[in-house]
């Protein structure tokens, strides 16, 4: 082991046993990590990146995980090199925590819910034994002070579910470094939040490692995120490492066209594609570089636009305000309302795409579901084809509800997990009595999954048998079966590998082309809304702040509060 070598994989092979047999899901991988040194584990779902990082912490599930070879070699400050991968848990427990610190990716489940949050940062402290309880308490708020929490004393108190996303993940990056470790696991810390609280956490590692001189091995899809915070690189696929070395280099010039593909699939700031790359057409086609992508011509973009805003609006949005009830009375009379939608007013016309973009608690999910009567507003009006839908009675409503659909955030909470997907899709035909029989329907359910990249064995499996671009599509073909005229995209595309969502992306405008179809497409990746939408609304505290075209509001932004949405977006260009 090298002098500044802190962590050495070596040979590592790891599967998993399974009713069909062995899966191997890391092949004979080789990583080096020096002290003070950032590496980067870029790879898809499934690639083997988590598996590498959770077997360094020996916390794979003991009874399907199988060791099959190699060696993770450790440097630690008192005994030298030690083998983590053959180290008893008795004494892997002094090790994981103390000198090995790790963040997870979804602090919600991985925070207790019934414990505050400054209680759990002590419970690790107090296990360690690095001092009583007082001084565990005096260090937990300290760390809360370290990590940035606004008011630490009473974040202390508070329960996980009391927190924003970006909020939960700083009392994560707290509970690891707690103890001073040297090196720092990061397991995709930022995937789905907002891109200004995504570089804000990018930030707060970078400045942690620089104070505490830690090493990172730092996990994610993202390249983009990848090129802000690492020094080297491993890109993984299929369990193997195909290309590795230093991060400018790899993006100046990949070798290996999957990483051509990943550095490609991101929508570009530059310039607007036709179509997004996706990873498999570097794959079969290795020599095929950017330039070779088509622009969207801008004279027939403006054409387009011309003749779309000089029909009438689909949908008009007047005034509206929606909110919660926070405090209620003894007796259940609401007292107190948190107004999430503020007096907003827009239009949106036929064919076109809207982006409605803003960070996390600006009102974006709100308003979407408040304009399909998902939530009851508390004024305005929401006319569709010239109805106003908020003044409609129930069956009314119930009639126009086909035109009018909502593709969710996350598909698998959207999705019945006991009910096939085929007849997830089918369900909402039969009640609105769309097709003559359940034999028709179940041919235009299977039409729907082919169009959208899936196979007609899929009808009779279930949500948990899906990946998350997979369990997307099914939403996507789902929304599709009641033949709307309007879909309303909440953050679709938000937790989903890159190369997944390019090929989200491409289906859904070309759908949108098909079925002649109208979307407001909200998200908080402007990289993404910018490549999707012909106008763009930006929200802030329940208010639209500013509107444009989406170029031109990309080139000259008016607010300062979207120069700084567009100054987080991380790319690797």
């Amino acid at each position: 082991m090298h002098a500044s070598e802190l962590l050495s994989i070596r040979d590592l092979s790891i599967g998993f046993q399974t009713d069909e047999g062995l899966v191997r899901a890391v092949e004979t991988i080789n990583l080096n990590l020096y002290k003070g040194q950032t590496l980067g584990l870029v790879g898809e779902s499934g690639s083997g990146k988590s598996v590498t990082a959770l077997s360094v912490m020996q916390l794979l599930p003991k009874k399907t995980s199988r060791f099959l070879s190699g060696e993770i070699l450790f440097h630690h400050p008192t005994r030298g090199e030690i083998n983590l991968a053959s180290l008893p848990e008795a004494e892997m427990q002094k090790i994981r925590g103390v000198h090995i610190g790790m963040i997870f990716q979804e602090p919600m489940t991985s925070l207790n819910p019934l414990k505050r949050c400054g209680h759990q940062v002590m419970e690790s402290l107090l296990w360690h034994k690095k001092g009583n309880e007082k001084q565990a308490r005096n260090k937990a708020i300290n760390l809360f002070h370290e990590v940035k929490l606004p008011y630490p004393e009473k974040v202390f108190r508070k329960y996980p579910h009391e927190l924003s996303g970006g909020q939960r993940q700083r009392v994560m990056i707290a509970m690891a470094i707690a103890c001073d470790p040297m090196l720092l696991i990061a397991d995709e810390p930022t995937t789905a939040l907002d891109v200004t609280v995504q570089k804000n956490i990018l930030e707060l590692i970078k400045e942690l490692q620089a104070k505490h001189q830690m090493a990172v091995l730092f996990i994610s899809h993202d390249l983009g995120v990848i090129h802000e915070v690492a020094h080297k690189v491993a890109i993984m696929r299929k369990g193997q490492i195909v290309e590795k070395g230093d991060v400018s280099e790899i993006f100046k010039k990949a070798e290996h066209p999957y990483t051509k593909g990943l550095v490609a699939c991101r929508p570009r700031m530059d310039v607007r594609l036709d179509r997004l790359p996706v990873v498999g057409d570097f794959e079969k086609q290795p020599d095929r570089l950017m330039e070779r992508w088509q622009e969207e011509n801008p004279h027939e973009r403006k054409q387009r636009h011309s003749a779309m805003y000089a029909r009438p609006p689909l949908l008009e949005v007047k005034e509206l305000k929606a909110g919660f009830v926070v405090k209620k009375n003894f007796f259940g009379t609401p007292r107190e309302w948190f107004q999430a939608v503020n007096d907003v007013s827009f239009y949106v016309y036929k064919g076109e795409t809207l982006g409605l973009v803003g960070e996390s608690g600006c009102g974006k999910t709100t308003l979407g579901r408040t304009i399909l009567r998902l939530l009851d507003p508390l004024s305005g009006h929401v006319l569709y084809k010239g109805k106003d839908l908020l003044a409609m009675g129930r069956d009314e409503l119930r009639r126009m509800r086909p035109s009018a659909q909502i593709i969710f955030q996350d598909p698998y909470s959207s999705l019945t997990p006991g009910i096939q997907v085929g007849k997830a899709i089918l369900e909402p035909m039969r009640i609105h009595k769309k097709g003559t029989d359940d034999k028709a329907r179940k041919e235009k359910v299977l039409h729907l999954l082919e169009r959208v990249g899936l196979e007609e064995k899929h009808f009779y499996r279930y949500p948990h048998e899906f990946s998350g671009g997979q369990r997307q599509r099914i939403c996507i073909a789902r929304a599709l079966a009641l033949e709307p005229e309007f879909i309303i995209c909440d953050e679709s595309v938000s937790a989903l590998d890159v190369s997944v969502q390019a090929q989200v992306l491409n289906l859904l405008n070309d759908l949108k082309r098909e079925f002649d179809l109208t979307y407001i497409f909200i998200s908080h990746d402007l990289s993404v809304v910018k490549y999707m939408a012909d106008r763009i609304l930006v929200m802030e505290h329940g208010e639209v702040v500013e509107s444009g075209e989406a170029d031109q509001l990309y080139k000259h932004p008016q607010r300062e509060y979207t120069r700084k949405l567009l100054g987080a977006v991380l790319h690797p260009d």
